[in-house]
């Protein structure tokens, strides 16, 4: 099939199956995400009609990272003509999974000396929410990042003090927003969660509505413009005051901390090895076996969860696979610990490519089932989960045994008090 017939084909979809609402801006050279306003579940929606109604075939490579950007290079791709495009290459690891965990890493990035990797330990398997409806969520009330404000200040010493009181009014939590903002020092780091889809000045690649997200605020010279520093998607720019006070004030939101990075001191062997040990679980994947009980509801009669709904359930399941990418974390800080070859760090980094790739296949599979409603593509899709599950374990005992031999290089013993 020609290129040309691909791109009508798209264009079809676009305004006929899926209503997309931003045709106006269609054509060769437009941007599925920026331009056309398509998320991940969107383009795997777009993707499942051109197979199912138009007969084009969709190799499982196009779910790799890069494959496509525009509306020409997904024709071009679908039509054999442009090999997936390879990951850039960057000078230094820094995956972003968590932001969260991310704001406070940035404030470890920022003094001298101090290595913010080890903070990642555990973030591939932190909290998610999963409701009675059986729908996957990254965020709910339920989730807590108390356990990483423990940690961060065993670790570094640093308190990371909570400032929004859920007791007051959003207008009160502002006010103290502000005052906090105005009086900070030059080494604390305020931060504030806000919905990112109220800020279309900001790239949303995952179109959320609502997308409850950390920041951190700074003040400018100018006092109706403010400093946004989004070190989870690796933004940082002005915004206009405004903007970002209306992103706070949704309801969809609630939270803030204050910390200050001159607390910060490196971490001792043995608090890094309690921290590991109480994160680190060899023995469940939590994501696969949450998302396997979804499905499970979902094709069982008895739940009378209708199948169609599927797709919807785990929408959210591109924004908690990417956590994955916190194992590179956990390799490179032993990497680095005990001067291990390169290679051996490139080939786990492979080994957690195939893992996050393969959970971008399965969603693709979930919502051609939820569309399709074949039961004999559960069965596959069973099969995959296994094999993911393989596959984590896999990395995970080989994370351990860079853990066990890291200790017995540090020749730290135990803690009677810290280890889970």
């Amino acid at each position: 099939m020609s290129v040309d017939t691909i791109e009508r084909a798209v264009e079809q979809v676009l305004r006929d199956q899926m209503a997309n609402p931003h045709m106006a801006e269609f054509g060769p050279e437009a941007r599925l995400n920026e331009d056309l306003h398509l998320d991940s579940v969107q383009v795997l929606n777009l993707l499942l009609h051109l197979e199912t109604r138009h007969g084009i075939d969709v190799p499982e490579r196009s779910f790799g990272k890069n494959s496509f950007d525009t509306v020409s290079g997904l024709a071009r791709f679908l039509a054999g003509a442009l090999p997936a495009a390879p990951a850039p290459e960057e000078d230094e690891i820094d995956i972003k999974v968590h932001c969260f965990v991310s704001c406070l890493s940035a404030a470890i990035k920022a003094c001298d000396g101090l290595d913010h990797r080890p903070f990642y330990f555990g973030v591939w398997d932190t909290d998610f929410h999963v409701d009675e409806a059986a729908q996957l969520t990254y965020h709910a009330p339920s989730v807590k990042h108390d356990h990483f404000r423990h940690w961060f200040r065993r670790l570094y010493g640093v308190h990371v003090i909570g400032w929004y009181d859920p007791a007051k009014t959003k207008q009160q939590n502002l006010l103290t927003f502000e005052r906090l903002l105005q009086d900070k020092r030059e080494t604390e780091h305020l931060m504030v969660m806000l919905d990112l889809y109220h800020l279309p000045e900001r790239e949303n690649k995952f179109n959320q509505n609502p997308f409850p997200h950390y920041v951190m605020i700074e003040r400018t010279e100018d006092p109706e413009v403010w400093f946004m520093h989004d070190p989870d998607y690796r933004w940082e720019g002005p915004l206009p005051r405004a903007a970002i006070l209306n992103a706070i004030a949704q309801e969809s939101v609630a939270g803030g901390y204050i910390f200050d990075r001159a607390e910060a001191r490196p971490p001792s062997n043995a608090a890094l090895q309690d921290y590991f040990r109480a994160m680190f679980d060899g023995r469940r994947n939590l994501l696969t076996d949450a998302v396997r009980d979804i499905i499970q509801r979902h094709v069982d009669p008895v739940s009378h969860l209708p199948l169609s709904a599927l797709g919807h359930a785990l929408r959210e399941l591109p924004v908690i696979a990417i956590r994955k990418y916190a194992y590179e974390h956990g390799f490179a800080f032993f990497w680095r610990a005990m001067g291990l070859p390169e290679q051996d760090f490139e080939d786990w980094c492979d080994e957690i490519e195939v893992l996050h790739q393969g959970f971008k296949t399965l969603q693709y599979k979930i919502v051609k089932l939820a569309s399709i409603q074949d039961l004999t593509l559960a069965k596959e899709i069973f099969a995959d989960l296994d094999a993911l599950d393989a596959q984590e374990f896999k990395i995970k005992a080989g994370l351990l045994s860079w853990f066990d031999q890291w200790q017995a290089t540090v020749l730290v013993p135990p803690s009677e008090t810290g280890a889970a």
